[in-house]
């Protein structure tokens, strides 16, 4: 196996985007990705592409890859097109990785994209759900409802006050609130303690110029919003939107023969599945990294910064016990410590996350990859993560049982030379 580097990224800011298209979204990815890279279009030999929900959204199916590589001009090179729920384009960067790995190609192109945004909000919400066993759905749904009405019964008792509904509900939002309540009731985590990690996030994510949301929140601030599913509030939430995001990757003759300055090695890529397994069984998470670290040589000690799949703030807490940054059941307190913030003991999503800077379903992936690259390059701005040499992201995608369909883990390392 050869070694591989990102030698350039580029995404869209994520937000929505009516007027825009998935073909220009991915151009505008793609043309700055190779301006990072300091490549032309021309020196892409492979391209692989991830996208989810096209089919649904606007009627593209098959072969969208190719659809949006001809219209800026990228054609005659393999494409390979990824559909894996929300870690469609980490498996599409994993897939371009283990090309170049094996010496297929020197240099080629990973590429997420998503049109999301939807004026039927029901449409919109038949996306997340579609990336769910659709056996289960209607059943999650009615556990979420009864396990919800149990505990806003206990609050009221102890006289809190529940607050009103969002509207129309999403299985993937109701999915996400019944763990966590699990996560309380077995551990003592609590709101405030979510509302902590939803904080910090759109705290990075000021300063985050391809962030959906860029308004700093204080944890009152994101406790007092409108509820989506106890206990999570709308902030606690990633929201709907459009975007893309582009990584170049080459081998070290590739690089040397691009000339590609200050290349970023792929230490490990690695894709799991979900499976049955008991409530206290370790999750797929825990099983993936791992994996993940015994195939890059390092551990969480080594690790500098994270960038998660919070599609909810649960989701943060949890992907930091699994991945093995504080033991488990210990993730609300260490988060609220400030532990995961900026200069903490470590950065976690300082890009705001999914919560705050969007989630694009098939950009996530290369949008979090992006995050990574750029912090370890130097280039992450008043979001620097001071000394950054090793980076991990850990990206979900869609739901079977108890955990994740598939998942994504990479990591990525600050080298002097190749």
């Amino acid at each position: 196996m050869r070694d591989v580097y990102v030698i350039g990224v580029g995404m869209t800011r994520f937000g929505k985007y009516p007027e825009e298209t998935i073909k220009t979204l991915s151009r505008k990815a793609v043309n700055a990705a190779c301006e990072h890279a300091g490549i032309k279009t021309s020196d892409i030999r492979i391209a692989s592409v991830g996208n989810a929900f096209q089919g649904i959204a606007t009627g593209q199916e098959s072969i969208r890859g190719q659809v949006v590589l001809r219209a800026m001009g990228i054609g005659d090179i393999p494409v390979f097109n990824l559909e894996n729920a929300c870690a469609s384009s980490a498996t599409a960067f994993q897939v371009c990785w283990m090309d170049l790995a094996l010496g297929i190609h020197d240099v080629g192109l990973a590429l997420g994209f998503e049109k999301m945004y939807l004026d039927d909000r029901d449409k919109r919400l038949s996306l997340f759900s579609a990336a769910m066993d659709q056996d289960v759905v209607a059943m999650i749904l009615k556990m979420a409802r009864s396990h919800e009405a149990s505990v806003k019964e206990k609050e009221k008792k102890a006289g809190g006050e529940a607050k009103d509904k969002v509207g129309k509900k999403s299985a993937f939002m109701e999915l996400y609130a019944m763990a966590a309540r699990m996560h309380m009731d077995k551990y003592g985590t609590t709101q405030r303690q979510f509302a902590a990690i939803s904080a910090k996030n759109h705290t990075n994510s000021q300063h985050n110029p391809y962030a959906q949301y860029r308004e700093p929140m204080t944890v009152e601030e994101v406790l007092a919003a409108p509820e989506v599913s106890y206990p999570l509030t709308r902030p606690m939430c990633s929201p709907v939107g459009d975007g893309a995001a582009a990584a170049i990757l080459a081998t070290r003759e590739g690089v040397k023969k691009l000339g590609a300055a200050k290349p970023v090695k792929i230490l490990a890529a690695v894709l799991g599945s979900g499976k049955d397994r008991g409530l206290n069984d370790p999750d797929l998470g825990e099983r993936l990294a791992q994996v993940a670290y015994e195939t890059a040589g390092v551990g969480p000690t080594d690790v500098d910064l994270l960038e998660v799949h919070d599609a909810t703030a649960y989701g943060e807490l949890r992907a930091i016990e699994g991945l093995g940054f504080c033991p488990l059941g210990e993730g609300g307190p260490f988060s609220e410590a400030g532990h995961t913030a900026i200069g903490g003991k470590i950065a976690v999503n300082p890009s705001g996350g999914l919560e705050s800077k969007g989630h694009p379903v098939g950009a996530t992936g290369v949008g979090q990859i992006a995050e990574i690259v750029w912090q370890l390059r130097g280039e992450a701005g008043k979001r620097q993560v001071g000394g950054a040499r090793i980076g991990m992201t850990e990206n979900g995608g869609g739901n079977i049982g108890l955990e994740e369909a598939a998942m994504n883990i990479t990591l990525l390392e600050a080298v002097d030379s190749v």
